[in-house]
């Protein structure tokens, strides 16, 4: 791809796709790390002398109509603060502000306009008419096919990547095509069949594969062990033992649990128990990872040089079934290895583990991120490689 810090930015129209969408109580933005990852782009485009327009999603509003409650008001104020200069919002369709080098405007939510997620042309070219150079800087958004994030970058003069999504894309190819070995994987969640081609494709380049949370009780299935009342995929079984049996073909490891703790409900109220795997009982239902498989874990984890981290081993949000996802943490941060972490449950455990400063990279995006690890060329990133092309061809 072509990228922003390779385009001469002086005094053009730039107009950069961000991902604002932050949570927002009572108009207050309530978490800003979303639009502080986004500020060096910005300040960097600016102090190249660009007349910058951002632009951004906002929510699930109804396409075609306004809704104050999901503005980018609160955005604009924000930025005008942490920017140092003033950041007006506009509408399309309104005249585009008069805008001298080194200055900013903030296009209000690209979902209010129609044909943004349907990815359509007439919308992509109005985008497109607003810029010399347009830089997509969103990854979180980058496997979606919209107006704001594809569409435009058929159409604008110059289209390239910026350095929020050059990062993230460069983290993923670190563990993935090219990394310190051994590496260690971690998929957690709850269903085999959310990640399974996730599954598939990470097993193929990681010298041990963990599996956590209701994945691994259909792992533990396949091995021929009671679940008990355990969230788990029937259906799916033959195919964890089929991955178990290509893992040991490879001379790989699929790490399992082998003790858990268990309990008759979900709460936070709730006695969990520690019981061995050989031995859950027709009634338990398995919530973390146990003492012993934590410390197992802590071992692997000390011994790999590169780590990826997709998803929590329990049920973290609970208390007593917090400490496997915990202690998983823990190891992550103590360990020499290169980590990266991505998905909304595992961003969610590292803000509740306070560790967001002790990972080497977190990813900002979840659907993005795990459509990456699946191995699938992201829309938005496919189109900027045609444009690249496309130029290339020409000289």
């Amino acid at each position: 791809m072509l990228t922003m810090d390779k385009v001469n930015l002086e005094d053009k129209w730039v107009l950069i796709r961000e991902d604002f969408n932050v949570p927002l109580k009572e108009g207050r933005i309530a978490h800003t790390a979303r639009i502080d990852a986004a500020l060096p782009t910005l300040n960097k485009a600016l102090a190249k002398g660009a007349k910058v327009i951002v632009m951004s999603h906002l929510g699930r509003p109804t396409e075609g109509a306004f809704d104050k409650a999901l503005s980018l008001a609160p955005i604009a104020q924000y930025l005008s603060e942490k920017l140092g200069k003033q950041v007006p919002l506009f509408t399309l369709g309104e005249p585009k502000p008069a805008l001298q080098s080194g200055e900013i405007a903030l296009l209000e939510n690209v979902r209010f306009l129609n044909g943004e997620e349907a990815d359509a042309d007439d919308l992509a070219k109005k985008l497109a008419s607003l810029c010399d150079v347009f830089v997509m800087d969103a990854f979180a958004v980058a496997h979606r096919a919209q107006a704001s994030t594809h569409g435009v970058a058929k159409f604008a003069p110059i289209a390239c990547a910026g350095p929020l999504l050059q990062a993230e894309l460069q983290a993923i190819d670190h563990v993935l095509e090219a990394p310190q070995r051994p590496v260690v994987a971690i998929v957690g969640g709850s269903k085999v069949s959310s990640k399974l081609k996730l599954l598939t494709n990470i097993l193929d380049k990681v010298d041990t594969l963990v599996v956590g949370g209701g994945i691994a009780n259909t792992f533990l299935a396949a091995k021929g062990l009671s679940v008990g009342e355990s969230l788990y995929e029937p259906p799916l079984v033959a195919t964890a033992k089929s991955m178990l049996d290509k893992a040991k073909a490879q001379g790989k490891t699929i790490w399992l649990p082998t003790d858990v703790v268990v309990a008759k409900s979900l709460s936070n109220d709730e006695q969990g128990v520690v019981k061995d795997c050989a031995h859950i009982g027709a009634d338990d239902k398995i919530f973390d990872i146990g003492p012993q498989s934590c410390l197992s874990l802590a071992k692997c984890l000390e011994q790999a040089k590169t780590i990826l981290w997709n998803g929590p081993v329990g049920v973290f949000e609970y208390e007593p079934f917090a400490q496997g996802t915990k202690s998983l943490a823990d190891a992550i941060v103590s360990s020499k290895a290169f980590s990266v972490a991505g998905g909304g449950d595992t961003l969610a455990a590292i803000e509740q583990f306070h560790v967001q400063n002790k990972i080497s990279y977190l990813s900002t995006g979840g659907g993005a991120f795990l459509e990456a690890l699946e191995g699938n060329l992201l829309p938005a990133v496919a189109v900027l490689q045609t444009r690249k092309l496309e130029v290339q061809s020409t000289i």
